[in-house]
């Protein structure tokens, strides 16, 4: 009888279920399921008060949506039996948190709270807790505590610590019945398991956790708000799992839920861009993997613990054990050109994009694959959803400079694009600044797959030969692999990562090489990205910020 492991992958707007075998890595097939109240930043469900500037919410719902309907799917599709199904594993697109009882139960699934914002789940993209994060800097400077520099030297305002901090300065009596502030992929395994089992993922890049100290001090918590002394006792826990751990096994309740048999082995929960390192044959160091999809992240690991400015982690065994993992990212790409085309894209581009049978996107590159670097006459800055790494501020907004009359939107689009791989060697020569070698890229993701422009834009702006991964949904895959090493070879799996990944995960033949002429090119305008980059994002010109003040001030005003 064949064996299978499931893959449950949460993102920003769906969730999908894959399929994979054991054996050999094939996916069988996979199953999405968009997200019914999808990102909520205007109301909540059947509210008429509006949220706050910059928030980004979700119903968990949602999620528990996706374990009924796409599991049983796959199964039906793939004409497999439960039985045959021997592990689980989870990931999410992190840091994703939501407020939770004490049997898991979120708050805004209680008729008491179901109107308050603080009650739901605050996806990753939330950044109305900005001001919280600028205070959690100023402690920690004040105290020079040493924990931040594994942090790049600054607090995210997408992580835990100032997303609670905002819950009790906002909304206190949510974070005082809150029984426990938990990450989204903890949540759902906790949904299938029955118990509360914190990802060392999760809890190390997103909760100021590390292998080495532990949380920050009572002392430090009690700095931030003497209400927060026992924070992490309280909302948190110090019990920490390895993402090559067995959280778990499948309960009754689980069971009902998936379809699935009850006593399934589930992993650890993971984060979705480091659960797909192993998935694309990464499990050494030298390599650095993309997930490129709404945001980018970008992953890699060392034999050694560097302290790097601006890079988002760095956090042992982190995906590997054994390693050091780092994870940097940027907060705004494939978000950057839905934007574009939702805004700024004329009716008569659809109309000739539908006459032609592509999509909007295909007949933009189409219109533009051709040009020279350059040619344009356009740079921008890709930080429509502020900046994550290096500059690690989500105050920092989008620039483009250089149009005219003559500019066409496909040109703008480029230049979105050029901005986006522009980042990304900002990211890469702090790295190797920093003492970690890159030495290979990796892609994954819907956009790698899919347009060949971009990335041998990519390929050319950061003089690196770039590898895509053969699945369509690798951090998917990646969580079946861990879902593997959940059953272990008593069950038909694996004992280690290495192993299912050497197994089950493979690479495109494709490989994209950089232009030596294009490369040049590309030089020469990275050097007017970098300094319009320092100069916006370095404190010189805070005229983003100031702008912004006005914008919120003019939204409050209109209250």
């Amino acid at each position: 009888m064949k064996k299978y492991t499931l893959g449950i992958d949460y993102g920003t707007l769906s969730g999908r279920a894959v399929l994979v075998d054991v054996e050999n890595g094939e996916e069988v097939c996979f199953s999405v399921v968009e997200y019914k109240h999808g990102i909520m930043d205007t109301y909540l469900p059947g509210s008429k008060v509006r949220l706050a500037p910059e928030t980004a919410l979700q119903h968990p719902g949602d999620y528990l949506e996706v374990l009924k309907t796409a599991i049983p799917e796959v199964l039906k599709i793939g004409g497999v039996s439960k039985e045959q199904i021997i592990g689980i594993g989870v990931d999410f697109t992190s840091c994703t948190v939501l407020p939770v009882s004490s049997d898991g139960t979120p708050l805004c699934f209680m008729e008491e709270f179901k109107d308050r914002p603080h009650a739901y789940v605050k996806l990753w993209k939330h950044h109305a807790a900005q001001y919280e994060a600028d205070k959690f800097n100023e402690v920690t400077f004040m105290r020079g505590e040493k924990f931040i520099d594994r942090y790049g030297g600054r607090m995210s305002s997408e992580w835990v610590v100032p997303k609670a901090m905002q819950i009790l300065h906002e909304d206190e009596e949510i974070y005082q019945v809150m029984e426990s502030f938990i990450e989204a992929g903890d949540w759902i395994v906790m949904m299938l398991i029955g118990e509360e089992k914190r990802s060392l993922c999760q809890a190390g890049y997103k909760a100021v956790w590390s292998k080495k100290d532990g949380y920050p001090s009572k002392e430090f918590f009690a700095d931030l708000d003497p209400k927060m002394t026992n924070f992490v006792e309280e909302k948190l826990r110090t019990d920490i799992y390895a993402t090559t751990d067995c959280a778990g096994h499948l309960t009754k309740s689980g069971a009902k839920l998936t379809g699935l048999a009850e006593g399934t082995p589930v992993a650890v929960a993971n984060i979705d861009a480091h659960v797909a390192l192993p998935a694309v044959r990464i499990t050494e160091p030298g390599k650095m993997l993309m997930i490129m999809g709404t945001s980018t992240c970008h992953i890699m690991m060392s034999e050694e613990e560097h302290f790097i400015p601006g890079v988002g982690g760095v956090v042992e065994d982190g995906v590997v054990p054994g390693y050091y993992a780092y994870e940097a990212g940027q907060a705004c790409v494939g978000d950057h050109f839905d934007w574009f085309v939702k805004n700024c894209v004329p009716k008569d581009y659809y109309e000739e994009a539908a006459s032609k049978g592509i999509d909007v996107h295909q007949l933009l590159e189409e219109k533009v694959k051709n040009q020279l670097p350059g040619e344009s006459g356009l740079i921008a800055l890709d930080w429509w959803n502020g900046n994550r790494s290096i500059l690690t501020d989500a105050d920092l907004t989008g620039v483009l400079l250089g149009a005219t009359l003559q500019t066409k939107p496909e040109e703008i689009y480029r230049a979105l694009i050029e901005a986006t791989a522009f980042g990304t060697r900002i990211i890469i020569e702090a790295f190797e600044k920093g003492g970690v070698p890159i030495n290979e890229l990796y892609a994954a993701g819907g956009i790698a797959q899919k347009n060949e422009m971009m990335m041998q834009i990519y390929a050319d702006v950061t003089n690196k030969e770039i590898s895509i991964s053969s699945s369509k949904q690798a951090p998917a895959l990646g969580a079946a692999l861990f879902g593997a090493v959940a059953a272990g070879t008593a069950r038909g799996g694996y004992d280690t990562i290495e192993a299912a990944s050497e197994h089950m995960s493979r690479l495109q033949d494709k490989v994209y090489k950089p232009n030596s002429d294009y490369v040049k090119r590309y030089d020469m305008l990275f050097r007017e990205y970098e300094i319009l980059h320092n100069y916006f994002g370095k404190g010189e010109n805070d005229v983003m910020k100031r702008l912004k003040a006005i914008k919120n001030n003019a939204m409050r005003a209109k209250e």
